[in-house]
């Protein structure tokens, strides 16, 4: 098939994706189902009512709400496993969810079916702070674990900006901006307790393991690190920790353009600076997060930049920066170095996603990410901004540059179907772009059902077949979050 043949398939499936209206599918869940799931957590938490399934049909995405037929909220592992066989048994789709606040409609029941609200199950299980990891359940958020840990000295870097579930960033093998220093969740996950479909119960590493490395077998845990949800439901995840640092530095850098301050990012980490973070806000992104919050920073294309460690060593860290930053035209630096300053600094790139939808009062915003390797970043970005100014698109861009990964936040009319079009066209010539200089389709926000359709241009038809076997072994009956990733 002729390349823009393809293109205009995956067009109109994308666009099918967007005008989805919001439909009723007859429900896979009768009553007798009903009344074994209110046996196992009693009646209280099972919940067929529209509102409350049509909030856990959706996520922060564009994608049209699809609702499950059954809400229920376990409060241990234990429920989970009864309510989860009683789905197999009744051949009934199950799909876990935390927080909500994934962006690839990872949430969405698309055959209906049972949703497992994880977000009841609270418990910091075990924290060893002498070996630096802690083990929680997946009603734990980010914001909370680190709280609980301010008294310990440590604390958990990944840091997708949402406070999403710990579990759930696992399922997603969500990243943010301290990857660069720290990793992302791939990295940082020691093991993990799966419910699988059967209602087995599952420990990646063994259970009770929480050693730093292992080569004993196939590596599990990995292989559920970024399932979303479609091998099996995380009901604990045992997390490295790390030591707060004892001094932190913050800074914010105008460029002269997207090409000085990628190029200028590829020589930071070539020089060996640690970098925290490094963040790129291009003049659109900017002039957005002026106007929310109130700020003045230059309206240029701007780097974020964070520094840790020992006071001596953040110094030694700032001077080689500077001397990078200042070979690529790099304007003034404005530094941040009190904890609220830093905050306050921060707090605005967060605020991004809604920062760029303020810039059109009352549109839908639609994020996309992709990564490249960090060689081909001042490429594949200069090329995605031009695309977004021919396009006629409002797609401010925000990026963890350290790790080559990028997201397009493209503010649109909910009823302009052109401007929908335009914009499905524009994504697919973005992960077009990123697969044809070695990246990847998504870095972070994970496949769910938007980006399906690129998995086998990015693995292969082996690699998907592989993926598919796995499928299949693990969840035979094809109940576990049905319609996602493969």
């Amino acid at each position: 098939m002729a390349l823009w043949s393809i293109l205009k398939v995956r067009v109109r499936a994308s666009l099918r994706n967007f005008q989805r209206p919001l439909t009723t599918i007859a429900s896979r869940v009768d009553e007798r189902v009903r009344v074994r799931l209110g046996e196992v957590v009693g009646s209280g938490n099972v919940s067929s009512s529209l509102a409350v399934r049509e909030q856990h049909g959706r996520d922060e995405s564009f994608h049209a709400c699809k609702p499950p037929d059954v809400v229920v909220w376990p409060e241990n592992t234990a429920q989970v496993r009864q309510l989860a066989r009683i789905c197999y048994d009744h051949s009934v789709p199950m799909v876990p969810y935390g927080t909500g606040t994934g962006i690839e409609g990872g949430v969405v029941a698309e055959e209906g079916g049972v949703c497992f609200d994880l977000s009841r199950m609270t418990d910091i299980v075990d924290l060893h702070e002498e070996d630096l990891d802690v083990t929680v359940q997946p009603g734990v958020t980010r914001v909370a674990l680190n709280t609980h840990l301010r008294h310990t000295g440590l604390w958990f870097p990944v840091d997708p900006g949402a406070d999403a579930s710990l579990c759930g960033m696992a399922a997603t093998s969500a990243s943010g901006t301290h990857t660069t220093r720290y990793g992302s969740m791939r990295e940082n996950v020691a093991n993990l307790e799966v419910v699988l479909a059967d209602g087995r119960l599952l420990h990646t590493a063994g259970e009770g393991r929480h050693t730093r490395k292992t080569s004993a077998g196939y590596n599990l845990t990995n292989l559920f690190v970024g399932s979303e949800g479609t091998l099996g439901i995380i009901t604990s995840a045992t997390l490295r920790l790390f030591p707060q640092p004892e001094a932190v530095a913050s800074a914010v850098c105008p460029m002269p353009s997207v090409t000085a301050a990628g190029e200028c990012t590829l020589q930071l980490l070539r020089s060996g600076v640690p970098l925290a973070r490094i963040e790129l806000l291009d003049d659109v992104m900017m002039d957005a997060c002026n106007r929310y919050k109130g700020l003045d920073y230059a309206v240029q294309p701007t780097l974020f930049l964070e520094f840790h460690g020992t006071p001596a060593s953040v110094q030694e860290q700032i001077r080689t920066a500077e001397e990078v930053l200042s070979g690529y035209g790099a304007g003034q630096l404005r530094w941040a170095l009190a904890a609220s300053e830093r905050a306050r600094l921060w707090e605005a790139r967060h605020q991004a996603y809604y920062a760029a939808r303020a810039l059109r009062p009352g549109s839908v915003g639609y994020v996309t990410d992709v990564c490249v390797p960090i060689s081909k970043l001042p490429e594949v970005i200069t090329t995605t901004k031009e695309d977004l100014i021919q396009s006629r698109l409002t797609g401010p861009i925000a990026g963890h540059v350290g790790d080559g990964n990028f997201h397009c936040i493209l503010a649109f009319s909910e009823h302009g179907e052109q401007e929908r079009q335009r914009i499905t066209e524009f994504c697919h010539r973005l992960v077009t772009r990123a697969l044809a200089v070695g990246g990847t389709c998504t870095g972070e926000h994970g496949v769910g059902v938007g980006k399906r359709g690129y998995l086998l241009d990015e693995v292969g038809e082996t690699g998907l077949e592989v993926m598919r076997q796995l499928k299949r072994a693990l969840d035979p009956k094809g109940l576990m979050n049905p319609g996602k990733v493969v």
